[in-house]
């Protein structure tokens, strides 16, 4: 089966996109698995266009080990730039399984995306049992076997742990992110941050994603360590958040509601076999 697809990506957090809006490929979980594979297409996310009456198009997001993500911040603000180009509309409306989520396309590749109000109460997250989500005291040990602990907890769609360390460099997030997703604590699995709080508008970060593993960005992870690092009285409701490859600006409005703003990717057509 050949399948006309896109690639994209925010900041190197990649993305394979599939228009199923005139075709539906019924994809298997194995033949997801495959296109997310960096020995075939190779992403972090796969993300399916589907059609929707009410909004643009709807969105399915699906991790690299095939399971479903619940949001992808910078696969909504990849897919927005993409159906701009389209309708030559500068306002995007997509459908996903955590509401609609409104766009506007900028200037100069950057899309701007309104994730909305983040869930902080521990059976949103959702956790285990009812603990303090702020300060999970979940141990984490660095190269040199220093204990630390912490773990602010925050659904943005998706759940998150956010862990603000001095250096971030000196953690094995390889070693650290399987056990913390798998944590006993997190009944759906999380994704899990190292944040480095360098003053309070600029916050740098190291993330390991539910699902997909070590990740250039990630959208939703900005998302929720600017909303951890404003909860815990450390960054202002604007901060940015700075990942290997550029910054993301995160904004808080009066509603609690959350603006992610950041660059996008040109548009690369592909061809998949599969």
């Amino acid at each position: 089966m050949d399948i006309k697809a896109f690639k994209m990506d925010g900041l190197g957090n990649d993305f394979v996109i599939i228009d199923q809006r005139s075709q539906n490929y019924n994809l298997t979980k194995d033949q997801i698995i495959k296109i997310c594979d960096r020995n075939h297409v190779g992403c972090d996310q796969l993300i399916l266009i589907q059609k929707n009456e009410k909004k643009d198009a709807g969105l399915e997001f699906y991790n690299s080990d095939g399971s479903i993500s619940g949001a992808c911040g910078n696969g909504t603000r990849c897919v927005a730039d993409l159906l701009s180009k389209e309708n030559n509309d500068k306002e995007i409306i997509l459908w996903t399984s955590s509401g609609a989520l409104k766009s506007q396309i900028l200037s100069g590749n950057l899309v701007e995306t309104e994730i909305g109000i983040p869930k902080q109460n521990w059976d949103e997250i959702p956790l285990k049992k009812n603990l303090d989500t702020k300060n999970l005291n979940i141990k984490i040990v660095d190269k040199n076997n220093t204990e630390h602990f912490g773990g602010t907890s925050v659904n943005v769609g998706n759940p998150h742990v956010v862990f603000f360390v001095d250096n971030i460099e000196n953690y094995d997030l390889k070693k650290i992110g399987p056990k913390i997703e798998n944590h006993d604590y997190f009944p759906e699995k999380c994704n899990v941050t190292l944040a480095k709080v360098i003053n309070k508008k600029l916050i740098k970060v190291k993330v390991w994603e539910r699902g997909a593993g070590l990740t250039k960005a990630c959208g939703t992870a900005a998302c929720a360590t600017a909303v951890a690092a404003n909860i815990n009285g450390l960054a202002d409701k604007k901060t940015d958040i700075e990942f290997a490859l550029g910054r993301l600006s995160i904004s808080i409005d009066e509603k609690n509601s959350i603006h992610m703003k950041g660059p996008v990717s040109d548009i690369k057509k592909i061809e998949i076999n599969i």
